[in-house]
C-alpha cells in the first residue's frame, strides 16, 4: 500500500512521501543514522535552508504494513481516521542532512537516539535499532522551495551571535543549523550527551564554539544548565534542580515558546532582536528548557525577540507526535 501522491496539490507546502531506508551507520553507542531516500524524495526539502526543520516520520504497524493516507492538506485528519492499530506511529525529528545528487535523486539523513532501555523504549528508537535497508516509512515535510509551512524556529534576523543549547535529541538540529548558518556567525553551541562517545564531527563556522557535556550518569540537565547559566555570567538559583521547570509548564505540556509563537499565551509584540545582540535557541528536555527560560526571560531580563525555547520531549511522558 503506498501513499496517493496523486492527492498532492501544488498549494500545500508540505509533502506526504514514501521513504526507503538506503543506509543505516552506528555513529556512536547512543545514536544511529538513517538515511532515506527513494523516487519520492525528488522535491523533498530545502538544501542550505535546512537548519532545525522538523519533519513526522510515520512507522509501520505490527503487520509492517504502511497506512494509505490522503496526501495534502488533510494528512494528519486522513491519518487519525485509520484504526489505531493499522496506522502505525507517528513521531517528530529534525533533518539531519539533505542531499542532491547530480542525477537529481535525493537523499535524507534522519539521526536517532537509541532508548533501548528496558521499559523506556518508544516505537522509533525500536525502529530504529532494528531498521535495515529497504525498509519504508511515510515522511511528512517540506516541499521543495517553500519555506511557507513551518516546522523551522531557528530565525535569528540580522543578530549574528547565537548560543544554542540542547541534549541529545536536539543535537541534530543544532548540527544542521550550524552547517546551513553563515561563515560569519559567532557564538557558542552546548550540547549535553549521554556519553563522551556519542560527540560527533559538527561543520561549524569557525566563530562558534562547540562545546559538548557527556552526562555519565546525571540526570538530564545537569550538566546543560550550568554550563549555559555560567557563560551567561550567572549561576544555578536555588530552585533550579530536579523538578524545577514545572511552573510553567502545566500537566505534560511541552514548552514552546519563541519570538512569534507561546504556548503559554503571551503577548507576543513582534519586536525583533537587535542586530548586535545574542540570539538564544533552547531545545531538548521539557523541564529543563523550561528552567533556563524562566532564567534568561524572568531573571535576566532577555526578551521574547531573541529567544526559542523548544520542549522535544519531557521525561516520564510518552510522546504521540
Amino acid at each position: 500500500m503506498s501513499v496517493r501522491t496523486d492527492q498532492i496539490v501544488d498549494e500545500h507546502p508540505y509533502a506526504v512521501v514514501r521513504a526507503r531506508v538506503d543506509a543505516v551507520h552506528r555513529l556512536s553507542p547512543n545514536f544511529v543514522r538513517i538515511t532515506l531516500g527513494g523516487d519520492a524524495l525528488t522535491d523533498f526539502g530545502n538544501p542550505g535552508a535546512t537548519f532545525d526543520q522538523r519533519v513526522k516520520l510515520i512507522f509501520p504497524p505490527a503487520s509492517g504494513v504502511l497506512p494509505t493516507i490522503t496526501a495534502g492538506a488533510d494528512w494528519h485528519r486522513s491519518w487519525l481516521a485509520i484504526p489505531e492499530s493499522e496506522r502505525g506511529w507517528m513521531r517528530t525529528y529534525s533533518v539531519r542532512d539533505l542531499r542532491i545528487a547530480d542525477d537529481g535523486a535525493t537523499s535524507v539523513d534522519v539521526d536517532f537516539v537509541l532508548h533501548l532501555v528496558p521499559g523506556q523504549t518508544g516505537p522509533a528508537s525500536t525502529w530504529a535499532a532494528a531498521a535495515d535497508v529497504g525498509d519504508e516509512l511515510l515522511m511528512v515535510g517540506p516541499r521543495r522551495g517553500r519555506l511557507d509551512g513551518g516546522g523551522v524556529e531557528f530565525a535569528p534576523g540580522s543578530v549574528g551571535q547565537v548560543l544554542l543549547a540542547g541534549d541529545e535529541t536536539a543535537a541534530p538540529a543544532i548540527a544542521r543549523i550550524l552547517a546551513d548558518a553563515p561563515d560569519g556567525l559567532r557564538g557558542v553551541a552546548y550540547i549535553e550527551i549521554p556519553t563522551a562517545d556519542d560527540a560527533q564531527p559538527i561543520d561549524s563556522p569557525e566563530g562558534v564554539a562547540v562545546h559538548w557535556l557527556p552526562r555519565d550518569g546525571v540526570r538530564h540537565g545537569e550538566r546543560l544548565r550550568p554550563a549555559v547559566l555560567s557563560h551567561l555570567g550567572t549561576t544555578a538559583g536555588d530552585g533550579d534542580g530536579e523538578g524545577a521547570g514545572d511552573v510553567d509548564a502545566p500537566g505534560d505540556a511541552l514548552v514552546w515558546e519563541t519570538p512569534t509563537f507561546s504556548r503559554l499565551g503571551e503577548a507576543l509584540d513582534g519586536a525583533v532582536a537587535p542586530a548586535d545582540e545574542f540570539y538564544y535557541w533552547i531545545a531538548g528536555e521539557s523541564r529543563v528548557v523550561t528552567t533556563l527560560r524562566r532564567r534568561l526571560v524572568k531573571d535576566l531580563g532577555i526578551p521574547r525577540a531573541q529567544v526559542a525555547f523548544m520542549g522535544y520531549w519531557r521525561e516520564g511522558v510518552a510522546m504521540k507526535g
